[in-house]
């Protein structure tokens, strides 16, 4: 069965690339108004793809905010359903004048760790790249017609600013979206030589602080010394809520974590992995976080707080001596399972306004978050993803814990009923949210053969 699927993949492979940069050239930037059309755009053309990799049935669904583009092929009830997930929206691109090309405008171009050339522009990796290997998949199995189960599409359009308008979809579409596993590409591997397989996702609570201090921006000679600074505030604020050891300050934060046993964390330690790699990939002397755990435990199982951008005052060219009225950071805080993203923000708040003194104001406002999510290495998925990887990779993924979050998948669990598998292919190096965002050729078509090995397991388990 497969080798006609990687004789299709092979006699394409130039279209698979081409097609795939017609949706990285829309800016389909969802955090940003003024991309609002582009965003539309992706929805649409997206569908397009899926109708011309030759998906029965696809829709454009509106939501309050950006469309879900939905899509089914459906054979037999009786054989398993997977439901494929992605995203079409993208990150900001800025700063624009650290990309080396143009954000929207693709290019193949060859680096260290892609000698074979990897896909440079903002989306490339997350997520078009990354869901566009299922589309040419899943046209793949169909084109040889060796697709063996029903398979549905669910892409959406707010993921970049934390599925606003999923829930209030999926709650409306259950039986739309009724299925027997979710499979996602949203994460990634180890290494090109050691494939993983993401077993955990933390979650995410964001907000966004302002300290108000004088009714105005003040002269800085006449009133300095005498007046609260809202950025001098701040930054004294923000910096109290680590102690000396990097642990979180803020009271209850660490009731709900769940700590690993030391059994645990070998097991975590025998993957693959070099602090001193890892320092030079990032041009960084030395590594920073919560005393008493490593690299790869402080981004995978320990909450962290990070402060995302913070501003105020005058930052144009050249000088203005001002004590500016008001002072502004957004915040993220990752969390690890057990961990509530709304209590969480509501202790964040709680203590934030409690710390800041009199002679200021404080507002918090909360943006989005998310649960943490934990899979277990023992169902059909798993055993399918990896059985999967093993047939292309050549040797069995390493089961890890991800640092970042996809706040959904814990809610396909609580709405549908069912497990989500993630089966990423991107590495850390691709600079996901940064400038130069790229995906390595060798991963976008080792994805693409990959998928339909998952889709054949997968039913091979059920059946067992």
């Amino acid at each position: 069965m497969h080798q006609k699927i990687k004789e299709y993949i092979e006699s394409n492979r130039e279209r698979f690339l081409n097609e795939l940069f017609e949706l990285l050239r829309i800016p389909s930037v969802s955090a940003d108004p003024q991309y609002k059309e582009a965003v539309f755009k992706a929805a649409y053309k997206t569908a397009e793809f899926l109708k011309a990799a030759g998906i029965q049935y696809v829709e454009v669904c509106p939501t309050p905010g950006y469309p879900v583009v939905y899509g089914e092929h459906l054979f037999d009830p009786s054989l398993p359903t997977v439901l494929v997930y992605g995203h079409y929206d993208v990150q900001p691109p800025d700063p624009l004048d650290l990309w080396e090309s143009g954000p929207f405008d693709p290019v193949v171009k060859k680096t260290d760790i892609h000698p074979e050339g990897a896909v440079f522009a903002r989306g490339a990796c997350d997520d078009k790249g990354q869901f566009f290997m299922h589309v040419k998949a899943v046209e793949a199995m169909l084109a040889t017609n060796t697709m063996p189960c029903n398979v549905k599409f669910m892409i959406e359009g707010e993921e970049e600013v934390g599925s606003e308008h999923l829930a209030w979809f999926v709650a409306n579409n259950k039986e739309k979206l009724k299925c027997d596993t979710i499979l996602i590409s949203d994460t990634g591997i180890l290494s090109n030589e050691t494939p993983s397989i993401c077993t955990g996702l933390r979650g995410l609570s964001y907000v966004e602080v302002e300290v108000v201090g004088p009714n105005r921006d003040l002269h800085s000679g006449l009133y300095g010394g005498a007046v609260p600074n809202p950025i001098n505030i701040l930054a004294k604020m923000i910096a109290s809520l680590h102690d000396e050891n990097n642990r979180i300050t803020i009271p209850g934060f660490y009731d709900d974590v769940v700590n690993l046993s030391d059994e645990e964390r070998r097991l975590m330690a025998e993957a693959p992995h070099s602090d001193e790699a890892f320092k030079k990939s990032i041009g960084l002397k030395n590594t920073w976080g919560e005393n008493g755990f490593t690299t790869p435990e402080r981004t995978s199982i320990r909450p962290t707080l990070d402060v995302n951008g913070i501003w105020g005052g005058y930052t144009g060219e050249g000088a203005k001596t001002v004590i500016p009225s008001k002072a502004f950071a957004k915040i993220s805080m990752r969390l690890v399972p057990n961990q509530n993203p709304d209590k969480i923000t509501r202790l964040f708040s709680e203590h934030f306004i409690k710390i800041a003194p009199d002679c200021v104001s404080v507002k918090v406002k909360p943006h989005h978050g998310g649960e943490p999510y934990v899979s277990p290495l023992d169902s059909p998925e798993y055993q399918a993803a990896s059985l999967a990887m093993q047939s292309t990779f050549g040797k069995k993924p390493v089961p890890v814990r991800s640092g970042g979050s996809i706040p959904i998948v814990s809610l396909f669990e609580r709405e549908l009923g069912v497990k989500s598998i993630l089966l990423g292919f991107g590495l850390d190096s691709d600079a996901i949210h940064s400038p130069n965002e790229h995906f390595g050729l060798f991963n976008y078509y080792i994805g693409i053969e990959t998928i339909p090995y998952f889709y054949q397991n997968y039913v091979n388990i059920k059946k067992a």
